[in-house]
């Protein structure tokens, strides 16, 4: 029997999202224990050419919402990019959470085949509804994971390859 589009979705974006969270609390917690405002995080950045901490939030959370909404053919939640805060972050990723929690298994059925157009970076490409999952949807939603993974490991946050994966069922 083939796994549903619902499976291949949600429940991977809500484990995502939860590791963004964990994520928040573990640089609170750093913050805390070296005395300095944890919202000076939020704008760091690997390279000066890379979206900082707070983007790569941003982008995680587009991912999953973006992802729903272009195969169901609806309209995903507006989040305005403008995060300072953990607060904030902490609270995007809540608003992302809430949206998915509305998403029905059945929305899903059958959109494995749906047409799905993106221009990444100028360029349109079409994809059939499970290619645009497997290849450009999860892979976009786990870089920017990784990288706000990476943001906090370089800046001497104790996170690790188990806060990644997060917990198991």
């Amino acid at each position: 029997m083939p796994i549903s589009m619902y499976r291949l979705t949600v429940p991977l974006f809500q484990r995502g999202l939860d590791t963004l969270d964990a994520y928040l609390d573990k640089a609170e917690k750093f913050a805390g224990e070296k005395g300095t405002d944890p919202s000076d995080l939020v704008a760091v950045r690997l390279a000066p050419d890379m979206l900082p901490f707070s983007g790569q939030y941003q982008r995680a959370t587009d991912s999953a919402k973006f992802a729903i909404a272009r195969l169901t053919g609806t309209d995903a939640p507006k989040l305005d990019d403008n995060e300072t805060t953990i607060a904030a972050l902490r609270e995007r990723v809540a608003k992302t959470r809430a949206y998915l929690a509305t998403v029905a298994p059945d929305a899903l059925e059958g959109t494995e085949t749906h047409e799905v157009v993106i221009s990444p970076g100028g360029n349109k490409t079409t994809f059939r509804g499970d290619e645009y999952l497997a290849t450009f949807a999860l892979p976009n939603f786990y870089f920017h994971i990784s990288m706000a993974h990476a943001i906090l490991r370089n800046k001497g946050v104790p996170v690790g390859k188990m806060d990644y994966l997060g917990r198991f069922s």
